[in-house]
């Protein structure tokens, strides 16, 4: 793709007006919750005592280094801990002074508690900070899927290429294969695995992009078995070049719009598994929560409304987004990606 083209898809993109703006939205919260712990922490950004410079946001400290009496990890919540700093020196705190799995003890009514100047959305049913969990959330399921994405479409591209451009009995076999493995019900897997071992975030990963590769595996082929047609690609044949070479030096920047194109959709039906499994309750914490997390927890807590109203509003703007942006790149590269019920 020249200069040129890729320009004059820039510009299709930038007529789709909802597209640009969805695009805007999701670069300017997704890159607020990249710096959470700047954010939304439970420690200083910053300390200046006793004419040092501390950074406790980076590095853990013992209560010692600010004149206190136990060679623990300073809890700088402490009334006690504040009180020896101010002494020699000052603080500077996040805006929100939470991180995801920090309880405020100092609550006044039972929780969940509704928001306050406080705790500006209200807290979760373990007196955590609903603000400081849904910037954590917001990065950790975009982040997720992003990684299955990545996977994904990375092996679905090869083994899309391998059908496309082989063909024959190659084409048929990998073809059988990928209806088997497409039959296999994944929620019923990820459930029984949960059940045997504890996931943690890569496993997860990997099980999940092993059957969204799938998604990409019929548009890659297709496009492989019209580009081996064509007469450089029989050029390049005759002339010795090796078929690696042939395929992803030459026809692979040909046909790259195709992948591209289910990029968001792939990124949404990711971050929808992983709301989905987390609202059932299937998979254990993490760590960081995610946005399907706190949905769950606003079905437990219909009483307190600004749960489940926070969480939805996060999950549906993420996933609007994404479906607007992925509209403009489908359109700009005039491409119409399936939209069956895989990828919505």
């Amino acid at each position: 793709m020249n200069l040129f083209a890729q320009s004059e898809k820039y510009k299709k993109f930038s007529t789709k007006k909802r597209s640009v703006v969805a695009l805007y939205f999701l670069v300017i919260t997704f890159g607020i919750s990249l710096f959470a712990e700047l954010i939304a922490n439970d420690v200083p950004i910053y300390v200046r005592y006793d004419q040092k410079n501390y950074f406790p946001i980076f590095k853990k400290y013992l209560e010692t280094e600010f004149g206190g009496s136990l060679e623990t990890e300073t809890n700088y919540r402490d009334a006690y801990v504040k009180d020896l700093i101010h002494r020699k020196g000052w603080m500077l705190w996040p805006v929100i002074r939470y991180s995801y799995n920090t309880v405020n003890y100092d609550l006044r009514q039972p929780v969940p508690s509704p928001p306050t100047r406080e705790n500006f959305l209200g807290t979760d049913e373990q007196g955590r900070d609903l603000l400081a969990r849904l910037i954590y959330a917001y990065r950790f399921s975009v982040l997720f899927g992003v990684c299955v994405m990545v996977l994904s479409v990375s092996f679905g591209f090869v083994m899309g290429a391998i059908q496309g451009y082989f063909g024959g009995l190659i084409d048929l076999s990998l073809q059988r294969f990928t209806e088997v493995w497409s039959g296999l019900p994944l929620i019923f897997l990820l459930i029984t695995i949960s059940a045997l071992i504890r996931l943690s975030f890569m496993p997860l990963v990997l099980i999940i992009a092993a059957f969204k590769w799938m998604l990409v595996v019929p548009i890659v082929r297709a496009e492989f078995l019209k580009a081996r047609q064509f007469d450089y690609v029989r050029a390049a044949k005759v002339m010795g070049v090796s078929s690696i070479n042939i395929m992803f030096r030459h026809i692979f920047p040909n046909i790259l719009s195709a992948p591209l194109t289910l990029i968001p959709f792939l990124l949404i039906a990711s971050i929808t598994l992983l709301a989905t499994i987390d609202f059932l309750g299937f998979i254990p914490s993490m760590g960081p929560p995610s946005l399907g997390e706190i949905l769950n927890q606003g079905k437990n807590n219909l009483y307190a409304p600004w749960i489940g109203i926070s969480g939805f509003i996060a999950l549906t703007s993420l996933l609007t987004s994404l479906i607007f942006i992925g509209e403009g790149i489908r359109d700009a590269f005039r491409l119409y990606a399936q939209t069956d019920g895989e990828f919505l």
